[in-house]
């Protein structure tokens, strides 16, 4: 029997472990999409206690101590700090398969050297281990992003953001790590919203341009496109129900929009129509600066309307939604490709069907003007688990060039959570060091150590043209 998560986790060949141990695990990390908060990296703010930093804001540990049984008082509610990591320690220890049982132990063996495990009757000991470690110097955010390795790091911010904290983090130079903001519209892309009226109120005030037209909604946002930019923005990204194409003329657009002005509610078809008009003339945008669009979907949001009126969004209430024709994808791309205006663009589906589909639609639209032009993202969300990794880089391997591939994120709130490109690159080792052990692919280590450390961080440097 092997031991627990040792140095060879993950890694049952020997050409596995000399791809991790050689060439992925050297690597520095490029987290190119997160959802960290910069003001706390510019505070370098310092955690009390592990529940701080591991079970604030995480919904993914949510939904596992709801599925537990656990009060919401111990998840969300007003009991303690030490309550609520006792009821995930005993909640942990039943996770045997999930992602969150290695995630959480890599991050206790990396940042605090734990190398038991963690359940109820352990709690107490790593509760005082953990806690004790934070209050040592390097442990506040920014010395765990450099404890890390990790070079730069992209947020993600909406177009009305002052960008305040990204500019005094780029001028502190006691922080040689890359803080930049990632631009996403989906406020100002979301008309059927309740409260979209007082967003454009908002937007208006940070970019000087009065909305009263759907032109003027889209000077606004070009003056914006501008502000980012001047910050060091190069991504975009949209969180949408599918990538949809629902052409409209401009006059139509403008019609929709002076409606929703108007209070009127708008019909599904006019907010695809309106949503499929901003796609279209904000990729162009992209192209034009050279940024990278990244479009996530398949998902549908805040499911469980009594916790939603609790806790609001990203409460741990998300499902996979299965409605997502890839002809309108494909339909989308195109629309930008006939005039030369399709940006860098990264597919992800909260759908692990959705795969081949991407990787064939992809295969279409690639071109000379960057390698690898159009991605399909890892594995997201409900798929950043070993199997889902794994499916994704083979049906992505099968259908296009692996090699290419931008590879991990975190996707995260937490300071945390960088462990998770340790398990993704452990993952990705042993799938291509198997491929090399069955005489799939030659033990060529010069050709594969190219290939794992641009999987692990050189691709993506490359693809988002960074300067580091």
């Amino acid at each position: 029997m092997k031991a627990f998560m040792d140095e060879q986790f993950l890694l049952s060949s020997e050409t596995a472990q000399k791809l991790y141990h050689e060439y992925a695990e050297v690597m520095p990390i490029l987290d190119y999409h997160c959802h960290i908060n910069p003001q706390e990296i510019w505070e370098d703010r310092k955690f009390e206690n592990i529940t701080q930093v591991w079970l604030g804001g995480d919904h993914y540990k949510w939904r596992q101590m709801r599925s537990n049984g656990v009060e919401e008082r111990y998840i969300t509610g007003d009991a303690t700090d030490r309550e609520k990591f006792q009821k995930w320690a005993e909640t942990l220890e039943m996770a045997i398969g999930n992602p969150l049982y290695h995630w959480s132990h890599l991050e206790l063996k990396r940042f605090f050297g734990y190398e038991g495990y963690l359940n109820g009757e352990t709690a107490e000991e790593v509760w005082n281990l953990c806690n004790e470690k934070l209050q040592s110097e390097g442990f506040s955010a920014r010395g765990l992003i450099k404890m890390s390795n990790v070079t730069l790091i992209c947020t993600t911010d909406d177009p009305a953001d002052s960008l305040e904290w990204h500019k005094k983090i780029a001028a502190d130079e006691t922080f040689d790590v890359q803080v930049l903001p990632t631009w996403r519209p989906e406020m100002a892309m979301s008309p059927e919203k309740p409260n979209y009226l007082d967003y454009l109120a908002r937007l208006s005030a940070a970019s000087g341009v009065e909305i009263k037209t759907f032109a003027n909604l889209m000077d606004a946002l070009r003056v914006q496109l501008d502000h980012f930019a001047s910050v060091g923005c190069v991504i975009s990204d949209h969180s949408l129900e599918y990538v949809m194409y629902v052409p409209a003329t401009e006059e139509e657009v403008e019609a929709i929009f002076a409606k929703r002005l108007a209070g009127e509610a708008i019909t599904k078809t006019e907010e695809r129509q309106f949503k499929t008009m901003m796609m279209i003339l904000l990729g162009r945008e992209y192209h034009k600066k050279n940024w990278a669009m990244q479009v996530h979907y398949g998902v549908k949001r805040d499911n469980n309307q009594k916790i939603f009126g609790q806790l609001g969004p990203d409460a741990g209430i998300d499902c996979i939604n299965n409605f997502a024709p890839s002809s309108e994808m494909a339909d989308y791309l195109n629309a930008l490709a006939k005039t030369d205006q399709l940006p860098k663009t990264i597919l992800y589906s909260l759908n692990p069907n959705d795969d081949a589909a991407i990787g064939t639609i992809i295969g279409c639209f690639q071109d000379s003007s960057a390698i690898g032009k159009i991605q399909q993202g890892s594995g997201w969300w409900f798929n950043d688990n070993k199997v889902g990794m794994i499916n994704q880089m083979t049906s992505l391997a099968n259908l296009g060039l692996l090699g290419n591939f931008i590879g991990m994120l975190t996707d995260s709130r937490s300071f945390l959570s960088y462990t998770r490109h340790e398990y993704f690159r452990r993952i990705a080792c042993e799938l291509i060091g198997g491929w090399v052990e069955n005489g799939e692919y030659p033990a060529d280590y010069k050709t594969l150590e190219k290939m794992i450390k641009g999987i692990s961080y050189n691709n993506a440097v490359r693809y988002f043209g960074f300067n580091l």
